[in-house]
């Protein structure tokens, strides 16, 4: 099987550092606020990546780590008045509440900066000793980036870019402006532990590669994240895991593209954030993931209008025909090795889900065509696309089950507020009243649905 290495940029053969095993780690949540569609496909991609690793008969060790101290957390603190602790502790619970209704499998290990304290100080410890970092009169500890001389392999910089033309303000201790945060001095009132340098608490990098070494050593053999996380965060990583041990820190780099909500890039900033929890009490875990994964992991979504009710009417389609196949030839068979083969095959080209969900509208149209044949062979086939399929997260729903909560669903009536606004914007387009038509749809989009125009009228969906 074949892996796009972010390190190398290109497809590589997979093979681990050590025969049959698979070391594997993927930078989680930081848990300042609630889960989003972002946070859940990451975690959905690297689950998958380990499902499929231990199809092909690999053993996985997989950890995931939690960010529970860092600055967002600390603000949250004080706009909240709640201890930091005590907020990302409660906030991981939610969160953890959230994934195990998108039916995310857990990882081997969770890491979480604060269990690892001792962990990051010893680290730092050990770089200060050989010389790849200093420490400043205010307890701050900084990696120093000119001791690495390949700092800027993964994200393709290098440390003359970033230096040229950046000053360091007056008063900074820092020696060069690229050099980044190990540990953090603490202020008034903050999360804090001792520490050689005085009270703080670690950076945000260091906490991966500590928690890392301490669970698996010092290398692995794959390790993940959103593509956001190329630079600074994995390429400081990787500065300073090598720097302390002087062996390669990941085999693999792998990278999953960014959300866009109609094609802008998802933000808090620009109020487009779609909540796992919002998400869940309209559409199956299943619509969800059909949705996300019909695109290539490494290439940014683009969740246009009508995606997650397209992904339901797809998926519906397909457990109307499990279930009568089911009901006429039973639930059990013996499969079809040829389904799971091409699954295998596609998978094995980085993961390619987006191909390997094209093959079920083909493939369920031959089981329907065998089914109206009377051929019992679709129910061997029905049989093998649940066994495969259920690796991405699929079909694993009983099919009368599902298809009566999307009708229950479906036939929830559109509020009458919406229905009114979606008349009005109606009556405007026919008088031409563009601005107006505009506008109302926007108050149709805020209520949580949307207007789709059709040749004969207009439909309304939920967002």
């Amino acid at each position: 099987m074949k892996i796009y290495n972010t390190l190398t940029r290109t497809k590589e053969e997979f093979v681990p550092i050590e025969k049959g095993k698979v070391r594997m780690y993927a930078c989680g949540i930081t848990v300042s606020g609630e889960a989003h569609i972002g946070h859940g496909y990451q975690a959905l991609i690297y689950d998958i990546m380990r499902k499929f690793l231990q199809k092909q008969g690999f053993e996985v060790s997989y950890a995931r780590n939690y960010t529970d101290v860092d600055d967002k957390i600390i603000a949250k603190s004080k706009e909240t008045g709640i201890p930091a602790d005590k907020y990302a502790a409660a906030m991981i619970k939610k969160i953890d509440a959230v994934m195990g209704e998108m039916d995310i499998g857990e990882p081997d290990l969770w890491l979480k900066a604060t269990q690892n304290i001792g962990n990051v100080i010893s680290f730092i410890k050990q770089l200060i000793e050989s010389g790849h970092a200093y420490a400043v009169s205010c307890g701050d500890v900084y990696f120093d980036v000119t001791s690495f001389k390949r700092y800027g392999c993964l994200s393709g910089r290098s440390v003359e870019d970033m230096l040229d033309g950046v000053r360091i303000e007056n008063g900074a201790e820092k020696r060069n402006s690229a050099d980044f945060a190990l540990w953090k001095a603490a202020k008034e009132g903050e999360i804090c532990w001792d520490s050689p340098w005085g009270k703080g608490r670690p950076g945000w990098h260091i906490e991966c590669s500590a928690m890392t070494r301490a669970a698996f050593g010092d290398s692995i053999d794959i390790h993940g994240g959103g593509r956001d996380l190329v630079f600074p965060h994995h390429e400081n990583e990787i500065a300073q895991s090598e720097s302390l041990t002087g062996k390669q820190f990941a085999k693999y780099w792998t990278h999953n593209g960014l959300i866009k909500v109609n094609g802008q890039k998802m933000s808090k900033s620009l109020g487009n954030s779609i909540l796992l929890e919002d998400l869940l009490k309209n559409y199956s875990n299943e619509a969800v993931k059909f949705a996300l994964l019909q695109f290539n992991y490494r290439a940014d979504i683009n969740l246009v209008d009508g995606i997650f009710d397209e992904a339901e009417r797809h998926l519906t389609s397909f457990y109307k025909v499990i279930k009568k196949v089911e009901d006429r030839y039973g639930k059990g068979g013996k499969g079809c090795k040829q389904i799971d083969d091409d699954f295998d095959r596609d998978m094995s080209d980085d993961f390619n889900t987006a191909l390997a969900l094209s093959r079920l509208f083909g493939l369920f149209k031959a089981v329907s065509a065998k089914y109206e044949k009377g051929d019992p062979a679709c129910a061997e086939e029905v049989y093998q696309i649940k066994q495969t399929y259920s690796l991405l997260g699929l079909f694993k729903k009983d099919a009368g089950e599902y298809l009566a909560r999307v009708a229950d669903g479906a036939a929830q009536e559109i509020p009458d507020e919406v229905k009114a606004l979606a008349d009005k914007r109606w009556r405007a387009k026919q008088e031409k009243d563009w601005a107006a038509a505009d506008a109302l749809r926007g108050e149709i989009d805020a209520l949580g649905y949307v207007i789709k125009d059709t040749k004969d009228g207009y439909t309304i969906v939920r967002r």
